[in-house]
């Protein structure tokens, strides 16, 4: 058939979901990604983007429903674009994200017949994150049935998909803890009533920039991070005094202040305003101190079965010396070390190392040492690596971008037995594990844990071993 042009508009039947979360269909051999569609949905779609191999479409009109469909508990939903399919049954999620991983393993790893082997879904599909981050604009997001001249000059929400500037007025999240909710409402009200100034991103003015709010699964600490762009403490004491009267189980209040122009919320310092400035949680027999700008799973839930996972595809006997790249604040190098000889971890980041060495030392670990590591050229210029025993085993859990291919290498040289490589992007992971094959490597094991309920976030974890 001819290519469809942009602005024409078709009746297709949703086939699949992509990796990504669009709905995929088909016009003929021509691949259409619909934002916002679900599987056995028929729907009439414009396309809004024409490429080379594909193209993207918006929804028309819904002409027949999908079986697998149901009514979306977020009242935000679909404008807010986090959980883009919370009206897809929960099940049906689980069989998508495994479809996506097997295609992914099938097309970028390039193995023939990828075996799923572990799917582990997530117990609680709401109220599952440990941490949330509120953006604050003086663009708020319109929405179609408000009224023309509506106040628009203040709003604390979370991005519209696609703009960096447009924020969404978020009243109740359903995937955050309900405390966080309740104090998502004060932090407005007081910075209203207050004429506090919310960040313009494009002018790069204003005072308020971020609200993240942290909260411990397994001890009820509780952490307000309050991000601004300069640092005005009196300014905030209002609101610290509200949130300390109306919810007394906040047990820590920072403000974390960035002059950075970029649309992030990680501090160039830090004043604490209330309690401790670090909340606590646990995984399995560990207590972990978390800190404002520290990496810690998102999930506790399932963030623990994750890391039981990744250590049953280890399968240690207790004599192994593991290599722990990306290790963070050392969680998963604490998770591990009763069972291995030694743990090494290495990160790039100094504070994150400077919380696993604590970490370890809370948790009476002794045979955990933590290098500050750039892994793109570390293990071929660092003298260090000359002082250390060579790994049996090497853990990865890389960023969303994957291992450096310099890294592939560096790691084929080391020559462990097994590699234990923990995801967040299956598509790079994918694309590595074809490269760790041509360094003598096979996947042996692949697993799943679904971390992020009605999201298109997939965490995987992969056992490689040297032929």
């Amino acid at each position: 058939m001819t290519r469809p042009n942009k602005g024409d508009e078709f009746e297709v039947t949703v086939e699949s979901l992509a990796f990504g979360g669009k709905g995929v269909a088909h016009l003929e051999d021509y691949a259409v990604f619909i934002r916002d569609a679900i599987p056995n949905q028929k729907v009439m779609v414009r396309i809004a983007k024409r490429r080379r191999g594909y193209a993207e479409a918006r929804i028309l009109e819904i002409l027949k429903e999908s079986p697998q469909s149901i009514d979306a508990r977020c009242r935000h939903f679909p404008t807010c674009g986090g959980c883009s399919f919370q009206h897809l049954d929960y099940d049906a999620q689980i069989e998508q994200k495994k479809e996506q991983v097997l295609d992914l393993f099938r097309r970028i790893g390039h193995l023939d017949n990828p075996v799923l082997e572990t799917v582990v879904p997530s117990k609680e599909q709401y109220h599952y994150r440990n941490k949330m981050e509120f953006s604050f604009s003086n663009r708020r997001w319109i929405l179609d049935d408000e009224e023309e001249g509506v106040e628009a000059d203040f709003a604390l929400g979370l991005h519209i998909p696609g703009r960096y500037d447009k924020i969404l007025e978020i009243e109740q999240c359903e995937i955050q803890k309900p405390i966080g909710n309740k104090i998502l409402i004060t932090v407005r009200k007081v910075s209203r009533d207050a004429g506090l100034a919310p960040y313009d991103i494009r002018e790069h003015s204003g005072f308020l920039r971020n609200l993240i709010i942290r909260v411990g699964e397994r001890t009820d600490d509780v952490m307000v991070n309050i991000v601004t762009s300069r640092e005005e403490t009196d300014l905030l004491l209002p609101m610290v005094d509200r949130l300390k009267k109306d919810h007394p189980e906040i047990t820590s209040i920072v403000n974390n202040i960035t002059r950075r122009k970029a649309g992030v919320s990680y501090g160039e310092w830090e004043v604490l305003l209330h309690g401790s400035p670090t909340i606590t949680e646990r995984l399995g027999d560990f207590t972990f101190e978390i800190s404002a700008n520290s990496f810690f799973q998102t999930n506790t839930l399932q963030g623990e079965k994750l890391y039981n996972l990744a250590l049953q595809f280890g399968g240690f006997r207790g004599n192994e010396v593991l290599y722990d790249l990306y290790c963070g604040t050392g969680s998963t190098s604490i998770f591990m070390a009763p069972s291995v000889s030694k743990v090494y971890g290495f990160e790039a980041v100094p504070p994150a190392v400077e919380d696993a060495v604590r970490n370890a030392v809370s948790n009476s670990i002794t045979n955990c040492r933590f290098f500050v590591a750039n892994l793109d050229w570390f293990f071929r210029q660092s003298l260090i690596t000359k002082e250390i025993e060579p790994p049996d085993a090497i853990l990865i859990d890389p960023p969303r971008a994957g291992m450096h291919p310099k890294l592939i290498n560096d790691v084929g040289k080391m020559e462990p037995k097994k590699i234990v490589y923990i995801s967040c992007n299956p598509s790079t992971q994918a694309r590595d594990v074809a490269l760790l094959e041509s360094e003598g490597y096979s996947l042996r094991r692949l697993g799943l844990v679904d971390m992020f309920p009605h999201t298109p976030h997939i965490e995987t974890v992969a056992l490689l071993q040297r032929d």
